[in-house]
């Protein structure tokens, strides 16, 4: 059995519904699935003054919190996070940051990795998010997929971008196409099936 973990952060809803549509591609792919949210760092009451961040917050409160074992546990993870000044965001960096232990007792080597983020505008930083996580993956010594340009719906208008599934919401809470939706069921589906060949790999060899 392969296992895919989806862990992400996401602040009114936009990445969550990615998220969401990557585990039930992997699902479909035949791999046992773990969608888990990272936990909410900022202060209680700077959420509660955003009425979509509170709101999004309280309608996910029964997702699991993602934890170091589902990490340890998975074959293949995708990581979700909105843009934060062309950064991901803090709350899905702390939960890398606690990863250290894993990666110097080299549990996380040769895990297939990658990433999808969502941003409000178009070139506000979606290369740049995805590129920035790919740093801590290559401290770990997984192995990053990227979207590439290996599927026709990649090159739709709302999508084209190669490094990883990347929406634009218009500021509007849970706004993400069909379109992306499409592209992320194409990402999820290939990393499983890179995964699952890799580890049948490494058990043939």
């Amino acid at each position: 059995m392969l296992n895919v973990a989806v862990v992400y952060y996401s602040a009114t809803g936009n990445v969550h519904r990615l998220a969401d549509a990557a585990a039930v591609s992997a699902r479909k792919a035949g791999a046992d699935v773990r969608l888990r949210r990272v936990a909410e760092v900022f202060p209680p009451a700077q959420v509660a003054a955003d009425d979509a961040w509170a709101a999004h917050l309280a309608a996910t409160r029964d997702v699991p919190q993602a934890a170091l074992g589902d990490l340890e546990w998975a074959d293949a993870i995708l990581f979700g996070t909105p843009t934060r000044f062309g950064l991901p965001a803090a709350q899905l960096k702390y939960f890398l940051d606690t990863t250290v232990g894993l990666s110097l007792q080299g549990k996380l080597v040769n895990k297939v990795v990658s990433s999808f983020t969502s941003t409000a505008a178009g070139h506000s930083g979606q290369e740049s998010t995805i590129l920035a996580l790919n740093n801590t993956y290559y401290h770990w010594g997984a192995l990053i997929v990227p979207t590439g340009t290996a599927d026709p719906v990649l090159s739709t208008p709302g999508n084209g971008n190669p490094y990883g599934v990347s929406s634009v919401s218009g500021a509007r809470p849970g706004n993400v196409s069909e379109e992306n939706l499409a592209a992320m069921e194409f990402q999820a589906r290939r990393v499983a099936g890179i995964a699952g060949a890799l580890k049948r790999g490494f058990r043939a060899g």
